[in-house]
């Protein structure tokens, strides 16, 4: 092949690898230069971040914004409340609340409350029971069915939990009944473990004459309360007829035309013609007295609950009901109770409700219960004593419970009254109908 034919070849060999090169080169761009570092600006001039002084607005809401997480506005104020005022009709829609309260997870109720905090407040724990028409509890219920009133001015809920609480109990054991009811309750006494679980924590007290600690706060299921449960087993009272007149009425001994022995003989040693009855001793406001002030020392987080076990009769005690009540409602104590012997018949509450003055009060467990959000069960015989131990603590220990702060002043010492209503027809609410501040609901 001569010369010219490789100049030929080379040059048609070029011509097509022109395209190439050209797509080649085209696609080789020049690297950008890096960016020449720049000082900071100052804090002052950056929007929506952290200013001293003003802080960050990057994530604030709007202002009367409804929030649609938990429904409400987050600067929501309630509107103010005229004493007397009542709820809104249930047609109406209930804009009252705003911001959902805080609700912890199942199981964790306690725990967060114990470390809820609440600056310069007095904050409010109340314990609910509902019932419906059948004396069952209502469960289910959320934190948007209940409405809550303090000296009837509606109160915004903070707080809300469904878990059972660990017991606090002091049980109080009537020793002054007649011999054939102490013999059931003895029977029964035994079963007190059985309604109990084992975080729970109990005291005993007894009463015939006077308040007897017969222990101090132990476990539920130690051996200890047993023991003690079977020492406090007694025999009652003797029910004697008493005489201070006709035929068999003065002394059958004489000496010197007075009675040998001077506690049967008309008048006493005074001598006279009218022999005057003692009067039979019920010191129950003494002893649930005792018991509420072991209670009062037990730490929060437990639902603090004195058990009566009792006809219900007082008479004698240095401690008046009045006292007794305010004592429980300034330290979160309910009283819960079973009654026995003559209070355990039919229409024995209400004819109870009624006090002749200077008499024996034939059942003041009523008042004690109703006032301070506490339940109480009429039994007559040993089987249902027992099953009532079950009963009582179960609706002690599974409540609705309800946290808010009080719009009232810091603290007052002043009574104030408490009205809990549930948006649920046929149904009823038991709690407490009030509570005097104290520094210990200040969180």
């Amino acid at each position: 092949m001569n010369r010219r034919s490789y100049l030929f070849r080379a040059l048609a060999l070029g011509i097509g690898l022109a395209p190439s090169f050209a797509l080649f080169a085209q696609s080789q761009q020049a690297v950008p230069d890096a960016p020449a570092p720049q000082a900071p600006k100052p804090l002052s001039d950056v929007k929506s971040q952290v200013t001293p002084g003003i802080g960050s607005n990057s994530d604030a809401a709007p202002a009367n914004t409804p929030s649609s997480s938990n429904g409400g506005s987050d600067n929501f104020q309630p509107p103010p409340a005229q004493p007397g005022s009542s709820a809104p009709s249930s047609t109406a829609p209930d804009n009252f609340q705003g911001a959902a309260p805080e609700t912890p997870d199942a199981g964790q109720g306690v725990d967060a409350f114990k470390t809820h905090i609440t600056v310069t407040t007095n904050a409010v724990e109340v314990p609910v029971i509902v019932k419906d028409n059948k004396g069952q509890m209502v469960a289910g219920l959320s934190w948007r069915d209940f409405r809550v009133f303090e000296n009837n001015v509606r109160q915004r809920i903070t707080f809300f939990t469904v878990d059972p609480y660990p017991l606090s109990m002091a049980y109080v054991i009537d020793q002054s009944v007649t011999a054939d009811v102490m013999r059931q309750v003895n029977t029964s006494l035994g079963s007190i473990q059985g309604s109990l679980a084992p975080y729970d924590e109990v005291a005993v007290f007894t009463y015939n004459h006077g308040a007897q600690e017969a222990t101090g706060f132990t476990g539920a299921q130690s051996h200890r309360l047993e023991a003690v449960l079977a020492m406090t087993h007694a025999t009652g009272r003797d029910e004697l007829v008493p005489v201070n007149t006709g035929a068999l009425y003065g002394c059958p001994i004489t000496s010197n035309g007075a009675c040998v022995d001077p506690n049967i003989q008309p008048g006493r040693s005074a001598g006279g013609d009218f022999n005057i009855i003692p009067k039979e001793l019920h010191t129950l406001n003494d002893a649930i007295l005792k018991a509420a002030e072991e209670l009062a020392r037990r730490p929060n987080g437990r639902r603090r609950v004195i058990y009566v076990i009792s006809d219900g009769k007082e008479y004698g005690s240095k401690a008046t009901t009045k006292e007794v009540i305010h004592f429980l409602q300034a330290n979160k104590i309910a009283v819960y109770g079973t009654l026995v012997g003559d209070s355990a018949r039919w229409g024995e509450g209400y004819l109870s409700k009624f006090h002749v003055p200077f008499e024996m009060t034939n059942n003041v467990l009523l008042k004690y219960a109703t006032e301070t959000g506490g339940q109480l069960d009429a039994e007559r015989n040993a089987n249902g004593i027992e099953k009532s131990y079950q009963k009582l603590a179960a609706e002690a220990r599974n409540q609705y419970t309800l946290v808010y702060n009080s719009h009232q002043p810091f603290i007052d010492g002043k009574y104030r009254s408490i009205e809990v209503r549930v948006d649920r027809p046929s149904v009823d609410v038991v709690a407490k109908r009030g509570y005097y501040p104290t520094s210990a609901d200040t969180r």
